[in-house]
């Protein structure tokens, strides 16, 4: 049985996450967590990808990087997905994923009842909802310019999407460090 915030009731061990950059994209986040860009509806209906704004925070494209990644800033938000159904083995993959460049943090978010234009102008937000977000280590690394997911689409999608293509550079010994709460 589903709770309102898309947690399933009694199972402490379901996670929700905010994410801010590939992994917004379903068929990327499909690829990371259940090796394949398509999956079975079953396995679908388990997750909710809904539009969410991340405040105090910052997007930056990762120099010579196909991705983005967000360090805390007072005077920025952060336009993202924040979706639900996470099992602790997604978590895992998750981790191996973003690798040691990250460390996983838990983080309010607030969900978009309307979505407006590129720049946020016109979004109406909603209800707050926790989530983990996965944080940048190094700011030295992180470009003056925006991540841009319609670009991300255009031209790195499908390479992304291939089989065995999103792991290929993660490190095993070095997954995404998880904050303490």
């Amino acid at each position: 049985m589903g709770s309102k915030d898309g947690r399933i009731m009694g199972d402490e061990n379901v996670h929700c996450a905010f994410f801010y950059g590939t992994l917004m994209v379903p068929e990327v986040f499909y690829s990371v967590c259940y090796n394949s860009k398509e999956v079975a509806p079953e396995i679908a209906k388990l997750h909710a990808f809904h539009p969410a704004i991340l405040h105090g925070y910052c997007r930056r494209r990762v120099e010579s990087a196909d991705y983005p990644g967000i360090t805390e800033d007072p005077e920025h938000e952060v336009f993202g997905t924040y979706t639900t159904g996470l099992t602790k083995a997604n978590m895992e993959k998750l981790d191996f994923f973003e690798g040691s460049q990250y460390e996983r943090r838990k983080v309010k978010v607030k969900l978009l009842t309307k979505v407006g234009d590129a720049k946020g102008v016109g979004n109406v937000e909603g209800e707050e909802r926790t989530a983990e977000v996965y944080v940048y280590l190094n700011k030295n690394e992180l470009e003056s310019k925006e991540w841009d997911l319609e670009e991300f689409r255009r031209e790195k999608l499908q390479r992304w999407t291939r089989a065995g293509y999103v792991f290929e550079d993660c490190d095993p010994n070095h997954p995404a460090s998880v904050a303490a709460e």
